[in-house]
């Protein structure tokens, strides 16, 4: 039986996720659990880097233009080798900032996936079962409207992989909407996701509205106490 209780922070670029990971952490460790934390894609390391050139076309191959399984598997094998010193039960709670969801999402909603199959159950199979990387206990989607969080991706600055300017996912208003409607679409299927609504009014709640709306999610569903 499975230890460790792993919680996926999930939504389009610019929803807010990085800040609400940290929170999240914070969160936990000050109510005494022992929590991990991980980051994909891992730009750093050999397959994420990979990944990095693909989104800034930097060699001249855009993310965007790869069939959606081949980019799948990239991202898929980022996870792979970050998880070969994984031990379940090493701490109490393992947060992820994207994680396999995100994959089925953004591999599907691109303008050369129109009119395709839907890859998700593909995605499932092969990094859950083939893979054999751990489910999660929960994906946290946040929900946001698109112009939003393109405002928050100007925000962002320089970054090693991109530099000061966008990738090409993120750089794509239609990939961004598109994306936000498949996550939502992906909730309504699956009941290991949970949607975390981050406007009222048309305006961007709080970060710590949105953070006390995270812990209520995991308390329903008996991740924490």
């Amino acid at each position: 039986m499975k230890k460790t209780r792993i919680i996926a922070i999930e939504g389009i670029d610019g929803s807010g996720k990085g800040v609400q990971y940290r929170l999240l952490r914070d969160a936990l460790l000050a109510r005494g659990y022992t929590v991990a934390t991980r980051d994909f894609p891992a730009y750093d390391s050999f397959f994420g880097g990979e990944i990095g050139k693909l989104l800034s076309g930097a060699e001249g191959t855009r993310a965007d233009q790869v069939d959606g399984k081949s980019m799948a598997l990239w991202f898929a094998l980022d996870r792979f080798e970050s998880f070969r010193d994984y031990r379940d039960g090493a701490t109490d709670i393992l947060i992820l900032n994207r994680y396999v969801l995100s994959n089925a999402v953004y591999q599907s909603i691109r303008d050369i996936d129109l009119g395709k199959p839907d890859i998700a159950e593909w995605v499932f199979a092969l990094e859950y079962n083939h893979l054999g990387l751990p489910r999660p206990d929960v994906n946290l989607v946040f929900s946001i409207a698109p112009a939003e969080a393109e405002a928050n991706v100007g925000k962002k600055g320089f970054r090693e992989y991109v530099g000061a300017g966008r990738d090409v996912y993120e750089a794509s208003h239609d990939i961004q909407a598109r994306a936000m409607e498949q996550y939502l679409a992906y909730a309504a299927r699956y009941d290991d996701i949970a949607v975390i609504p981050c406007m009222s009014e048309g305006r961007l709640m709080p970060v710590e509205t949105i953070g006390a709306a995270v812990l209520a999610a995991l308390e329903a569903r008996g991740i924490i106490a």
